[in-house]
């Protein structure tokens, strides 16, 4: 079995940290990173015959194990960059009216609210944030918070999977089959989810469906994935058109053909979804991950109680993953974490979300009780700084 120090050692992270912060980047371990500077290698000596033989083959071996491991059709998903860049494409692709209403809550990722406020800013839909009031109590009331925004403009329902500043799981599955009952296609943004918790497209049935692979899937930065049902993907038109739209050589799937390839990259990332996989098998970790979620609830309460504030959610997996956030009150946010990362050596982020800062640690393999229980001890210093209120 393997310990926590064992882990460690397969990452490149720098050692003198306590890396608490998973979430926002994940990080890729050797063996992983090794396939992926192999990949750039062999770019790098014969980059014509990489580029327009080997990259096509590899993406299509990326996608197929990926679809197993999410659970839909290959020919249903393709390989980006990242969500937001997912988020765009079919965001700008929904030929929306003036009138047409997006909704959602007012928990969702920053990023992703820029875009639509600025494609309704364009069509003159609206961009509806639905309140849901914290701390989430039962899966029932955050539902019927969402869909008292529903009216007969709504043409998109877009929601988290889990949710970057809160880190909240929403109950998706039974958002998705109340909008069916409506007859409202739902976007659901899934940054947090593959490798994080279960991921099965083909039983929750969105519409659309986005996901990271760099983050909880280990595979190195700039490797995503964008999931739309066969009925839709006519209608959503690449973010850069490149030689896949009209193609001279036209796939079984236009889908992917404007879609996969957007032009002279490095699709070294998105190659390495395979060995990802297989080191997951390797290591067994998907129990390695089921420990971790056990660390995260254990140690809420000592959260909690320790920056005098209200746990956002029940301590139960339908609402937790393998992170937790509070809100904290902190006069000088961007102080604080500097503070945590350069003089305690803590990598754990302070993130504001509208007029609220969160502070949120993330478990992964490498991480252990002695990780959060220096980062308790550095709390209670900090607090007599005044940088936290408590």
């Amino acid at each position: 079995m393997n310990t926590t120090e064992d882990l460690k050692k397969l990452f490149l992270l720098n050692p003198d940290i306590t890396y608490l912060n998973f979430g926002s980047f994940g990080a890729t371990p050797t063996p992983i990173f090794d396939q992926y500077q192999a990949y750039q290698r062999a770019l790098e000596r014969d980059p014509v015959q990489f580029i327009t033989v080997a990259t096509s083959t590899l993406l299509k071996k990326s996608r197929e194990a990926l679809a197993e491991f999410i659970h839909c059709e290959a020919e249903d998903v393709v390989m980006v960059i990242n969500p937001s860049y997912a988020v765009n494409t079919i965001a700008k692709s929904l030929n929306l009216q003036p009138g047409d209403e997006i909704l959602t809550t007012n928990l969702e990722y920053g990023a992703c609210d820029r875009v639509w406020d600025l494609i309704c800013e364009q069509t003159g839909a609206k961009y509806v944030q639905q309140d849901i009031a914290l701390p989430l109590t039962t899966e029932e009331i955050f539902i019927d918070a969402l869909f008292s925004g529903v009216t007969n403009r709504t043409k998109l329902i877009f929601l988290s999977h889990i949710t970057s500043a809160t880190a909240l799981i929403f109950p998706v599955e039974k958002v998705i089959k109340a909008a069916k009952l409506l007859g409202i296609p739902i976007f659901i943004d899934g940054a947090h989810v593959p490798g994080h918790i279960p991921l099965d497209i083909h039983s929750l049935d969105p519409d659309y469906y986005t996901g990271a692979c760099h983050k909880w899937m280990m595979t190195p930065k700039g490797s995503s994935f964008m999931y739309v049902k066969k009925e839709h993907q006519p209608k959503i038109y690449p973010l850069a058109v490149s030689w896949g739209y009209k193609a001279a050589k036209p796939s079984a799937s236009t889908y992917i053909d404007w879609h996969e390839m957007s032009g002279t990259m490095d699709y070294a990332a998105r190659l390495c979804i395979p060995q990802a996989l297989q080191f997951r098998k390797d290591y067994a970790w998907d129990q390695i991950a089921k420990q971790c979620r056990s660390l995260v609830i254990k140690n809420a309460p000592t959260f909690e109680k320790i920056l005098g504030t209200q746990l956002l959610a029940p301590l139960d997996e339908r609402f937790i993953g393998q992170m937790i956030s509070v809100q904290i009150q902190s006069q000088h946010p961007e102080l604080l974490y500097h503070t945590l990362v350069h003089e305690h050596k803590i990598e754990i982020p302070i993130m504001q979300h509208q007029d609220a800062f969160y502070m949120r640690y993330s478990i992964q393999g490498f991480n252990d009780q002695q990780d959060l229980d220096k980062l308790f001890e550095v709390i209670e210093i900090i607090k007599k700084t005044g940088l936290i209120m408590a």
